[in-house]
C-alpha cells in the first residue's frame, strides 16, 4: 500500500489537506478549528491491520486506545475498518456505546476504575478488563457475582524495560503508577488471585512501556519478560493465559529530530520476538493485540490558528500570538511538547523567522511550540500547526474561560463537522 500524502496544494498556492482548502476552512468554521483527514485515519487502520495479518494470521485485534481522540465520529471508522477499541473511562465507554461501537470490541484500562465504572462496563457486554490492581481484581469478581457474569480479566504488568521516552510518559518500568510489577512477582501473585476466584477467567496479560517509542527493541525486550511471565503462569496455576497484548506507544513525527518507524517494520519486529518467545518457551503463538492511538490519529490531525500579534523582542525571541494556545494543546504545558507550522496561505513560501507561537491564556508557559521555523506573519494570518490530531482536543480545557474548537473531518474534497464548536452560553451551563 502506497503512502498516503494529507497535504498539496490549491489553486492559489494555499494548502490543501484532504483535498480541502484549510484557508476556506477557516473562513467557514472559524479559529482555532482542529481538522481531521479521514482517509489518513484508514490508511493507518489498514496499514496496522495488513501487518498484524501477516505476523499472526488470524488470531489479533488492533485496538484503537481511545484516549487519544474521543468522540463519536471516530468509532463508526474504527467498526468499518474492523478495529476494536479500548476505554480508560465510563465517559469514554459511554461514548464509544452512543456511536454505536460493539461493546464486545472493547477493552478497559486504567489504574482506579471506579465501581461504577466497572458495573457500567460488565452491563454493556465489554469484552475485557485490564486489571491493575488487586482491589480490582476483587471487584470484578464480587459484581461479576452479583450480575451472573465471568469477566474476562487481562492483568496490566510493568515488564521493567526503559523505553527512552519522557518520563511523564513512560509507564513499563517498576516505579510506576500502573500495573503489577514482574520483578517484584506481584504480576504472578495476581494471576493465581484472578485464577482463583469463581467469577474471572484470565484471558491474558498486557503491558505498555510508554510513548513515543521510535526503538523496536524496547518492544522486543518486554516481549521476553511477557513470554517468561506467561510460562510461570502456566507452571503455578495449570493453564497458560490465551492472550498477549503488547501495548501501543509507536511514535510520530513531531519534528524532524523524530524519525517514526513505518508501520510494517514495527510490526514485523513484534512478529519475530513473539515467534522467537514461542520457540524458546514451547508455547503456542498467543492471541495478539496491539493498541496504537496517537500512531493512528495524530499525523491526521492539524490545528489552524489566525495570528493576533507578533512581538520582536530584540536579541531574545519573536512571539507570534496566536487565537488559541494550551486550553486546546497543552502538551507544551506538560512536557515541552514541539511542533511545526506553516502559514497556510503560503506554504512553500520561505521559513526564515524563528520565533516562539504563544497562546492567548495569562500564563508565560502558554506556548504551542517555542522554536518554530515559519514564513514572516503579520496579524490576521492563518497558522497550521501540524501533527495535532492526537492528546490536543482529548485534553482540551477551558482555561481562561476559552471555549473548545471545533473538529472539522475531510475527505475526497468535502468537509463535515465532527465536534460542534463550544459557545459561551455551555461554559456556564452548569454554573449554579
Amino acid at each position: 500500500m502506497e503512502e498516503y500524502q494529507s497535504f498539496s496544494l490549491g489553486s492559489q498556492g494555499e494548502l490543501t489537506m484532504g483535498g480541502v482548502s484549510l484557508p476556506a476552512l477557516a473562513e467557514k468554521y472559524g479559529t482555532p478549528l482542529y481538522v481531521m483527514d479521514e482517509e489518513k485515519i484508514r490508511h493507518t487502520c489498514r496499514a496496522y491491520q495488513r501487518a498484524m495479518k501477516r505476523n499472526f494470521g488470524d488470531a489479533f485485534h488492533v485496538s484503537y486506545a481511545s484516549k487519544a481522540l474521543c468522540v463519536k465520529g471516530i468509532y463508526p471508522i474504527l467498526k468499518e475498518e474492523g478495529m476494536c477499541a479500548d476505554v480508560v473511562s465510563g465517559g469514554e465507554l459511554y461514548t464509544a456505546l452512543q456511536a454505536g461501537f460493539d461493546p464486545a470490541k472493547l477493552h478497559f484500562h486504567g489504574n482506579n476504575k471506579s465501581w461504577e465504572e466497572m458495573a457500567m462496563a460488565i452491563k454493556a457486554g465489554i469484552g475485557s478488563f485490564i486489571a491493575d490492581s488487586e482491589e480490582e481484581i476483587h471487584t470484578l469478581n464480587e459484581l461479576g457475582g452479583q450480575l451472573g457474569k465471568t469477566v474476562q480479566v487481562a492483568l496490566r504488568v510493568k515488564p521493567g524495560v526503559d523505553a527512552h521516552t519522557h518520563e511523564f510518559i513512560s509507564t513499563g518500568d517498576l516505579d510506576s503508577k500502573f500495573g503489577f510489577g514482574y520483578e517484584n512477582g506481584r504480576a504472578l501473585k495476581a494471576a493465581c488471585l484472578v485464577s482463583s476466584l469463581p467469577h474471572l477467567e484470565l484471558c491474558g496479560i498486557h503491558c505498555h512501556i510508554g510513548s513515543q517509542v521510535f526503538l523496536t527493541e524496547p518492544y522486543k525486550l518486554a516481549c521476553r519478560v511477557m513470554f517468561q511471565l506467561l510460562t510461570e503462569i502456566g507452571r503455578e496455576t495449570g493453564t497458560v493465559p490465551p492472550g498477549l497484548n503488547l501495548g501501543g506507544g509507536f511514535g510520530i513525527a513531531y519534528g524532524p529530530e523524530d524519525k517514526p518507524l513505518p508501520v510494517d517494520e514495527m510490526i514485523d519486529a513484534l512478529g519475530e520476538a513473539v515467534r522467537e518467545g514461542c520457540r524458546k518457551h514451547d508455547l503456542p503463538q498467543p492471541f495478539m493485540t496491539i493498541e496504537p492511538g496517537r500512531s493512528i490519529v495524530g499525523p491526521a490531525g492539524v490545528t489552524l490558528y489566525r495570528v493576533g500579534s507578533v512581538k520582536h523582542i530584540e536579541n531574545v525571541r519573536t512571539y507570534v500570538a496566536v487565537d488559541g494556545g494550551m486550553p486546546d494543546n497543552p502538551r507544551y504545558a506538560l512536557y515541552g511538547a514541539s511542533y511545526q507550522a506553516v502559514k497556510a496561505t503560503d506554504p512553500k513560501g520561505e521559513r526564515n523567522l524563528r520565533a516562539a507561537i504563544a497562546g492567548k491564556c495569562c500564563e508565560s508557559g502558554d506556548l504551542v511550540t517555542k522554536d518554530a521555523l515559519i514564513q514572516p506573519v503579520q496579524a490576521g494570518d492563518l497558522l497550521c500547526v501540524f501533527a495535532t490530531g492526537a492528546y490536543n482536543y482529548s485534553m482540551a480545557s477551558n482555561y481562561n474561560r476559552l471555549p473548545r474548537p471545533p473538529i472539522v473531518m475531510v475527505r475526497d474534497g468535502k468537509d463535515r463537522l465532527l465536534v460542534k464548536r463550544e459557545s459561551y452560553e455551555q461554559l456556564v451551563q452548569n454554573d449554579m
